[in-house]
């Protein structure tokens, strides 16, 4: 059986240094808002994921879950205040990672949320006026905006009062903090894009992906321009409907060709691939389920 995250992730410090000496304290945690399985009775379990940062003085709110009413009843159940952000980051537009967008904005109606940019997106888009070939021959009344243009298409959403900032490149927010830009190349969720967040620590990257639609490996190749070295991984991996030899594959290269120390796996990973973690990371995998609080270096 794993440990529990605090224990696990101390131990292993603690052997590292020497077991008379007392690991250094964190600085900070990622505690799970919202997701399918855990063991915490008094939250609501739901497809979904959402997770809260608490790191060098920072408060991010990562994703909001697939229910707005989940999402408040398990944000108020573990005590944490939306109005203290610095803060949101939603990873791509699929449902169970956006609901609880309508909560959010009700308690924090100005929160900064960085979202993916694309084209007449959800969150809202600015396409070039030139995006429209245009043919003068053609009567007004046939020609969009009669002739006259826009420089901008601004594309609609359902938060049009939302203070979104859209991120299509690997971008640093503050210092340690970026957003890591990738896009899906995959039949299904062919050019998603999709946001992952990676904050810098003394012991390497925490990367809080949200469904790793493009694939892990393509979310970790891009992280390379921050920090090559990868601590731990929280969220989903998608891979709930992933053949067991692909499974088996992924869960040694994420050991051994790139070095992850520790994986937090949650949401679409699956239990087929929770268990093949388990199996290659071992005593470094650490258990993230919803409600969990799990400390970071």
């Amino acid at each position: 059986m794993p440990l529990t995250p605090l224990a696990g992730l101390l131990a292993i410090l603690a052997s590292a240094v020497g077991s008379s000496k007392t690991p250094p304290a964190p600085l900070g945690t990622v505690t799970i808002l919202y997701d399918a399985f855990g063991e915490n009775h008094r939250l609501t379990p739901d497809w979904g994921f959402s997770a809260l940062v608490e790191y060098a003085g920072k408060r991010i709110l990562f994703d909001t879950g697939n229910n707005a009413e989940i999402f408040e009843h398990n944000v108020k159940a573990l005590g944490v205040d939306l109005k203290r952000l610095d803060f949101a980051v939603i990873s791509h537009r699929h449902g169970d990672h956006i609901a609880g967008l309508n909560y959010l904005l009700k308690v924090n109606p100005k929160v900064r949320i960085y979202a993916p940019r694309e084209g007449f997106g959800v969150f809202g888009s600015a396409i070039p006026g030139t995006f429209l070939r245009t043919d003068s021959t053609l009567p007004a009344k046939m020609r969009y905006f009669a002739g006259a243009h826009p420089e901008q298409l601004r594309g609609g959403t359902p938060w049009p009062a939302a203070n979104f900032t859209w991120i299509d490149s690997v971008t640093q927010i503050v210092p340690g903090v970026t957003i890591v830009s990738t896009v899906s190349q995959n039949p299904g969720t062919l050019e998603l894009r999709e946001l992952s967040l990676a904050i810098e620590t003394p012991d390497g990257l925490v990367i809080l992906v949200g469904c790793s639609h493009p694939g892990i490996e393509t979310i970790l190749e891009a992280s390379r321009r921050v920090d090559p070295h990868v601590h731990l991984i929280f969220g989903g991996l998608h891979l709930v409907n992933t053949p067991d030899p692909e499974i088996a594959r992924l869960s040694v290269a994420l050991r051994d060709q790139w070095k992850v120390d520790f994986i937090a796996p949650g949401h679409c990973t699956g239990e087929p691939a929770f268990a093949a973690l388990l199996q290659s990371f071992g005593p470094r995998y650490v258990y993230a389920g919803l409600g969990t609080v799990v400390p970071i270096p």
